[in-house]
């Protein structure tokens, strides 16, 4: 028996989503495939902590890396999920079944957060659930992952890997740290992600391709603004004229989540130009196929 839980795009709302704004994640198709024939000789933190080492089964996490590198794309959330989703399908349980789901989630997100000291649970969420969410925190801690039918008509992401690994944990604590220095400043800043992740969420239930794009190109300018007060290297110093090409193009270019490293994603009416390929490789960045998933996890074999 093989599961599949497929990683994540965070297209909106990094940050603000733990302070109660919504957030828009697609899941997409690159997965953590867990074979319940075989055991981990080294389970995940996540993992252990979910199932413990005995029952761990051995999981393939490869498209979600790079020569052992995470990409950024959720990897340890969807290697939880995939193993989870071994433990509920062994038991019968049909994994599409939006219950067996929901119990999922709930355990996948207990675990991940008491590895990582926190955190919203949206990559969770994008495994489990699989396609395009609007996914929010009510101020009980709650989660609601709501389905967007897609993203707008015509919309293209083009995900680029920076080549280095980021520490979402570290940066969130960057991040933090401006809270604790000047709670205004990161209030505002807070805001006005929070805001766009608003916008974003409208225009795409609405279809609104334009919308979205301009959206995204909102939500970019906030996070470089709270990374710039926060001394958090969101958007590292070489991704600045990559910014400005995409908004050239009539785009826009932002972090997959905490930033820092990691994937970054080109939104637009259209691919990356080649100008702007061009340019991404001289600093180091490398373009990434891969496309939306709707399947959530689901059973392989």
């Amino acid at each position: 028996m093989k599961v599949a839980a497929p990683g994540k795009l965070l297209l909106a709302g990094a940050y603000a989503v733990l302070e109660g704004a919504p957030a828009v994640v697609v899941a997409v198709d690159r997965y953590a495939v867990a074979d319940g024939d075989r055991r981990a000789a080294r389970p995940t933190p996540e993992v252990r902590a979910a199932l413990g080492s005995a029952d761990a089964p051995e999981v393939d996490a490869s498209a979600l890396r790079d020569s052992g590198l995470k990409l950024g794309l959720g990897s340890s959330a969807a290697m939880l999920v995939a193993s989870l989703g071994v433990v509920h399908a062994r038991a019968g349980e049909d994994l599409r079944a939006p219950e067996v789901r929901r119990a999922l989630f709930d355990e996948a997100r207990a675990a991940h957060a008491q590895v990582q000291s926190g955190g919203s649970g949206v990559d969770v969420a994008a495994s489990v659930h699989g396609g395009v969410l609007e996914y929010a925190l009510a101020p009980d801690g709650s989660a609601r992952a709501d389905r967007i039918d897609s993203l707008p008509p015509g919309l293209v992401l083009d995900v680029f890997w920076c080549g280095v690994p980021a520490t979402t944990t570290g940066m969130r604590e960057l991040v933090l740290g401006l809270r604790r220095r000047d709670a205004g400043v990161h209030r505002a800043r807070i805001d006005a992600i929070g805001e766009a992740a608003r916008a974003a969420v409208t225009a795409a239930r609405a279809g609104s391709l334009h919308g979205f794009v301009e959206a995204a190109r909102r939500g970019a300018e906030a996070l470089d603004a709270l990374g710039r007060d926060a001394d958090a290297p969101i958007f590292p110093e070489a991704t600045a004229g990559l910014v400005r090409l995409a908004e050239a193009d009539d785009g826009a270019f932002l972090p997959s989540g905490a930033g820092g490293g990691d994937v970054f994603v080109h939104v637009g009416a259209r691919e990356a130009s080649a100008r702007f390929v061009q340019a991404a490789a001289a600093v180091g960045m490398r373009r990434l196929a891969m496309h939306p998933d709707t399947e959530g996890v689901h059973r392989t074999l």
